[in-house]
C-alpha cells in the first residue's frame, strides 16, 4: 500500500501531521451539561410564552408595527436557541455515528426539539394569513421593515401552506418518517466495510482509492464497493422508495405540480432558471465531459476508461502527499491574496478548533461546514487524506465557513443562504486556491496534470451533478406510478451516466449499484443542482474578477454578508451578471471548455 493510500484511523496525529479535531464545548460541555439542560428548559418556556402572548393575535398586532416586530424578535431568539441545541446534537453524532450513546442522544434531541417546535408552528402560519394590505402597512414601520426579506420569503410559501393541524401532523411525524429513514441510511452507510486487497475499509478510504496511482487498487476498490452495495441493495432500495413516496405525499397535499418544485421554492430560484442551467449543461456534454474523457483515455493508452479509472491520476502525475500544515498554508495564502478579511476569518477555524479533519472509525463520511447559529460559529467536518483534492475540499468548506461567519450578522431568520447561493463562496475559495497553485506549477506536465484535475473537479461539480439531478427527476417521476425495483433504479442510474460521461467511459458490472451511496438523494432531494449553479456562477464571477478594477473584493464580501436577505438577481447585479439570461450559463460553461482547449493544445 502506498503512503497516499494509508490513513490513520484514530486521533489527530497521522502521516499528514497533527490535524485538528473540533471542540464542541463552544456549544455545550457535554450531553449532561447544566447549560444544555437549562437551554432546553428555556426553549420550552419560551415557546409557551410565545404561544400565550401571540397566538391568534398577529393580525391585530400587524396594525401597529412595533408590537409585531417585538413578536418576530422573540420568535427569532427562540430559533437561535433551538438551533444551538440541534447543532450540538447533530455535530456530536456526525463525529461518531457508530456510537450507540451518541445515536440515542441525537434521537432523543430530535424528538425533544420536534415536540418544542411543534408549538411554534402557529407563528409562521398565522403571520402568512395576515391580510396583504395590513402587512404592507405594518412594513412601513422600520422595526418590521428590517424583517422584510424574511417576511417576503415566507409569503412565497403561502400557496403551499396547509391548515394548522395538518402542518402540525406533518411536523410531528417527521421524527418517525423522513428523519428516521435518514438516520437509518447514515448509520448503515457508516457501518459498512469494504474489502480491498485483503483489508477492510470504511466508505471514505475506499472511495479515496478510486483516485489512487495504482490501477489494481482502483479496480479492487470499485469491486469492493459494488459487492457490499449489492449485499445491501434491498435496504437502500426500500429507503429510496419510502422517501420518494413520502415526498410525493407531501407534494400532493401542498399542491406542488413538479417533483422539484419544493426545492426550487426553498432555493428561491425560478424553475425556468434551473431548466436553463440543465439544458445548457446537457447540450455541452459532448464538448466538455465526452471530449475530456476521450482525451484522458488516450493519455491512459486505452480506447475506453473503465468507470473506476474516471478519476485516476494521469500517468505522469506525481503521487503527492500534502501534509496538513501545507494544505492550511496553501489555502490561507490564496485567501490572503484576495482578501485579508477572508484569510483572517478562515484562520479562526484552525486556531479555535472549529475543524474536525482526521478520518476515524464511525465518523460521518464526506465533508461539510455546519453554520450552527449566528450566536455561535460554524464547524467544519473533513476526512482529510492528503490528496490535492483534499486541499480543494478544505478550501471549499472554508469558503462556506467564511460565508456563514459573514452572514451571521443578518440574524437567525435571514443569515441562512439558499443552496444555489450557498455554494458561491465555497467554489470561489476553491478557484482562488487552484489559481494560486497553478501559478507555481513547474513544467508543462505539472501544469497539464493540475489543469486536468481542475477540469475533472468541475465536471464532477457541474456535469455529474446535473446528471444526478436528471436521475432524481426520473426516480421521483417513476415512483408516482409505484415502487421501483433495484434493477430499475440501476437502469435509470446507468442511463443518465452514459449520457453525461460519454462513449469514452465504460460502465462495468457493479456500477449500476453506485447510486445508493449518494447522501444528497436521501437527505436533501434535488439539492445537487445547487453545485452546478454555484460552479457556473463562480466561473462567471471569476471572469469578472480577473478583469475588474479595484473594489471587486469589497463587493464580493458584501454579497456574502447579505446571507439570505437578497435574491440572486440583487446579489449578482453589482457584477453585471444575471442568472436568468442564457448567456450567463454559457459564460460559466465556457470556462470549462477553454481549460479543455488549453489541455488539448499542450505538448508534453
Amino acid at each position: 500500500m502506498t503512503a497516499a493510500d494509508k490513513v490513520e484511523q484514530s486521533g489527530g496525529a497521522s502521516q499528514f501531521g497533527e490535524m485538528p479535531e473540533w471542540r464542541l464545548e463552544d456549544l455545550y460541555s457535554g450531553p449532561q451539561s447544566t447549560a444544555l439542560k437549562n437551554d432546553i428548559a428555556r426553549a420550552e418556556t419560551g415557546v409557551k410564552e410565545l404561544k400565550t402572548a401571540f397566538e391568534g393575535r398577529l393580525a391585530q398586532l400587524a396594525g401597529d408595527g412595533a408590537p409585531l416586530a417585538k413578536a418576530i424578535a422573540k420568535y427569532e431568539q427562540l430559533q437561535d436557541l433551538i438551533g444551538r441545541i440541534a447543532s450540538y446534537a447533530g455535530l456530536r453524532y456526525a463525529a461518531d455515528t457508530s456510537d450507540p450513546e451518541r445515536a440515542k442522544f441525537y434521537g432523543d434531541m430530535q424528538e425533544t426539539l420536534t415536540r418544542i417546535t411543534t408549538e411554534m408552528l402557529f407563528f409562521a402560519l398565522e403571520l402568512n394569513r395576515v391580510d396583504e394590505a395590513v402587512l404592507a402597512e405594518a412594513l412601513k414601520a422600520p422595526e418590521v421593515a428590517y424583517y422584510r426579506p424574511w417576511i417576503e420569503d415566507l409569503r412565497k410559501e403561502l400557496p403551499y401552506q396547509l391548515d394548522d393541524q395538518l402542518e402540525q401532523l406533518f411536523h410531528e411525524k417527521s421524527v418517525t418518517g423522513r428523519a428516521a429513514w435518514n438516520r437509518l441510511f447514515n448509520e448503515t452507510m457508516t457501518s459498512l466495510r469494504f474489502e480491498v486487497a485483503g483489508e477492510e475499509l470504511a466508505l471514505e478510504p475506499t472511495l479515496n482509492l478510486l483516485s489512487s496511482n495504482d490501477a489494481s487498487k482502483r479496480e479492487a476498490a470499485s469491486h469492493g464497493l459494488a459487492e457490499v452495495f449489492e449485499e445491501n441493495l434491498r435496504l437502500f432500495t426500500l429507503i429510496t422508495n419510502t422517501l420518494a413516496k413520502d415526498k410525493e405525499i407531501s407534494d400532493r397535499w401542498r399542491k406542488f405540480d413538479d417533483v422539484a418544485a419544493s426545492r426550487h421554492l426553498a432555493n428561491r430560484v425560478e424553475p425556468e432558471v434551473v431548466d436553463a442551467l440543465v439544458a445548457a449543461t446537457r447540450a455541452r456534454y459532448p464538448s466538455i465531459s465526452h471530449r475530456y474523457y476521450g482525451l484522458k483515455a488516450k493519455w491512459m493508452g486505452v480506447d475506453k476508461l473503465a468507470h473506476w479509472d474516471r478519476n485516476a491520476p494521469l500517468p505522469d502525475q506525481p503521487d503527492r502527499i500534502i501534509a496538513w500544515d501545507q494544505a492550511r498554508g496553501t489555502v490561507l495564502e490564496a485567501y490572503q491574496a484576495f482578501s485579508p478579511l477572508m484569510a483572517e476569518i478562515a484562520e479562526r477555524f484552525f486556531k479555535n478548533s472549529w475543524i474536525d479533519a482526521p478520518v476515524r472509525e464511525g465518523k460521518s463520511p464526506g465533508a461539510f461546514s455546519h453554520p450552527t447559529v449566528p450566536s455561535a460559529h460554524p464547524y467544519i467536518l473533513l476526512n482529510y487524506q492528503g490528496k490535492p483534492r483534499d486541499v480543494m475540499t478544505l478550501a471549499h468548506e472554508l469558503g462556506h465557513g467564511v460565508h456563514q461567519v459573514l452572514a451571521a450578522a443578518q440574524g437567525p431568520l435571514m443569515a441562512p443562504t439558499p443552496l444555489t447561493l450557498a455554494e458561491t463562496a465555497s467554489v470561489f475559495g476553491e478557484m482562488l486556491t487552484f489559481k494560486a497553485l497553478l501559478a507555481e506549477a513547474g513544467d508543462g506536465r505539472e501544469r497539464r496534470a493540475m489543469l486536468a484535475q481542475k477540469v475533472e473537479d468541475m465536471i464532477n461539480t457541474v456535469v455529474r451533478q446535473i446528471a444526478f439531478y436528471s436521475f432524481e427527476r426520473k426516480v421521483h417521476e417513476a415512483r408516482r406510478d409505484g415502487e421501483l425495483t433495484s434493477e430499475q433504479l440501476g437502469e435509470l442510474w446507468c442511463d443518465v451516466q452514459r449520457e453525461s460521461l460519454g462513449p469514452a467511459i465504460a460502465l462495468k458490472e457493479g456500477y449500476e449499484t453506485f447510486w445508493c451511496y449518494i447522501p444528497h438523494f436521501i437527505h436533501s432531494p434535488f439539492y445537487v443542482y445547487a453545485y452546478a449553479f454555484g460552479d457556473c456562477l463562480v466561473n462567471s464571477l471569476y471572469a469578472v474578477y480577473e478583469q475588474a478594477d479595484e473594489g471587486f473584493a469589497e463587493k464580493y464580501l458584501d454579497m456574502l454578508k447579505a446571507g439570505g436577505s437578497k435574491h440572486h438577481k440583487e446579489l449578482l447585479a453589482p457584477f453585471g451578471l444575471d442568472a436568468s439570461e442564457p448567456e450567463f450559463w454559457a459564460m460559466g460553461l465556457g470556462v470549462i471548455e477553454r481549460m479543455i482547449d488549453e489541455i488539448e493544445g499542450m505538448e508534453v
